[in-house]
């Protein structure tokens, strides 16, 4: 299993007709590369369980782990240990990381 960082290789304004999108990121035509980037992405989320994800994918909206909780009618323990689970699962070391895989798999 790749635990690597993702690298994002996408250019600036002017490159490959690229514009600043929603979220602020820079946006065009999908390269080769992004679409593989997705697909590595979604394959290592893959190793989650469906409720693992669900909290995943709510770290990467940025809420709170009691946000979380009343969100998805689930004690504030049972999010830690979801969001800690994840992380060793995904060999990333911080929320931060977690929302930019989330975000590279396409799944925000």
């Amino acid at each position: 299993m790749c635990t690597a960082p993702i690298r994002r290789t996408r250019g600036g304004p002017g490159e490959r007709g690229g514009r600043r999108g929603p979220g602020g990121r820079w946006s065009g035509p999908p390269t080769l590369a992004d679409t593989r980037l997705s697909n590595i992405a979604r394959q290592r989320l893959s190793v989650l369980t469906d409720r693992e994800g669900e909290v995943v994918r709510a770290v990467a909206r940025g809420l709170s782990n009691a946000e979380i909780a009343r969100e998805l009618a689930m004690g504030e323990g049972t999010v830690k240990a979801h969001v800690s689970r994840a992380l060793a699962k995904l060999g990333l070391s911080n929320r931060v990381q977690m929302a930019l895989l989330v975000g590279d798999a396409g799944m925000t």
